[in-house]
């Protein structure tokens, strides 16, 4: 009776293993993941919004509750994924070349994710170069974890407990995380990040668009005209109160100390207008105001059209 206990034991233990290891490995990976989302995302055109501190708080509330979810999360990938995979890889293994082989993992692991890249692009429209690259990540991440796991199963390899096999994820995970956070500083810092364009007085002057009706346009001599440009201000009870403005007045660049703080001052008589911030590209950019509080992130954006420097031309 002693050994079919001990055997449930020690299965029992090995399953904690490789659950532990594989939920492990899905944690680091997702904050590599994260870290490389922040990068791509600092790469990407933005108008620089600023921090809101509702969303910081409520980031802050939610972490433990996300931190929960995300180790459910990695329990289930690690049951209904992760474990069969290192399954049906092993029967492979002994099915067609005699022995297990480490190297049906990562096939099998392409093979499993590509109908969801193939899925991306048929029903979201996704770009197929996008989605490759997703789904070589995602193959790339599922084969790594079940690498590790495999690692557990393996015949004549010293037995680690789960305990160990968390121990040393944690560590050379937090050493990979470090490291990919301090290469990223590093890049963002060298440039690698997106900044809106040098504009000038020069490269304000012309005609910008909101795409419904609205114009301003800001002549080489100083000069405004405002149609239909939308203006916005928040009533007694803190709703955005919309206006449009039409007339004339005068505008001013104000380069300010980096691209980040570029300001085109425009003054219209009788038209709250406010002082418009630059993004977008050198091909194509954009001026705008935040529709009410900052806080919400909403923007009014104008596009310039036609040729800026039409009035300089003799």
């Amino acid at each position: 009776m002693r050994e079919p206990v001990q055997s449930q034991a020690r299965v029992r233990d090995r399953f904690g293993a490789v659950l532990t290891a594989s939920m492990s490995m899905l944690s680091v990976e997702a904050v590599l993941g994260g870290i490389a989302l922040f990068v791509w995302g600092q790469t990407k055109e933005s108008p620089g919004l600023p921090p809101s501190a509702p969303g910081v708080i409520l980031l802050i509330l939610v972490a433990p509750v996300m931190a929960v979810i995300g180790a459910v999360v990695a329990a289930l990938l690690s049951i209904g994924v992760v474990m069969p995979l290192v399954s049906v890889a092993g029967w492979f293994g002994r099915r067609f070349s005699g022995r297990e082989a480490w190297w049906w993992l990562p096939v099998l692991a392409a093979v499993s994710t590509s109908p969801l890249a193939l899925a991306a692009v048929m029903l979201n429209g996704a770009e197929a170069l996008a989605c490759l690259g997703v789904w070589l990540v995602a193959a790339a991440a599922l084969a790594a974890t079940a690498l590790v796991a495999r690692r557990l199963l393996l015949a004549g390899r010293p037995h680690l407990s789960g305990g160990v096999m968390f121990r040393r994820v944690a560590l050379y995970g937090t050493l990979a995380a470090v490291t990919s956070g301090t290469l990223a500083a590093i890049s963002l810092y060298a440039g690698l990040g997106y900044e809106p364009p040098r504009l000038g007085a020069e490269g304000v002057v012309g005609t910008w668009s909101d795409g419904r009706g609205g114009t301003l346009t800001l002549t080489a001599e100083g000069q405004a005209a405002a149609i239909r440009v939308e203006t916005f201000e928040l009533d007694d009870s803190f709703e955005t109160v919309v206006h449009t403005c039409t007339g004339t007045g005068t505008w001013k660049y104000d380069p300010g100390t980096g691209p980040w703080s570029q300001e085109v001052a425009v003054s219209v008589a009788d038209c709250p207008l406010d002082t418009w911030e630059v993004f977008g590209s050198s091909e194509h950019p954009k001026l705008f105001v935040y529709i009410g509080d900052p806080d919400s992130w909403d923007l009014y954006v104008l596009e310039r059209v036609g040729d800026p420097w039409r009035q300089q031309r003799p």
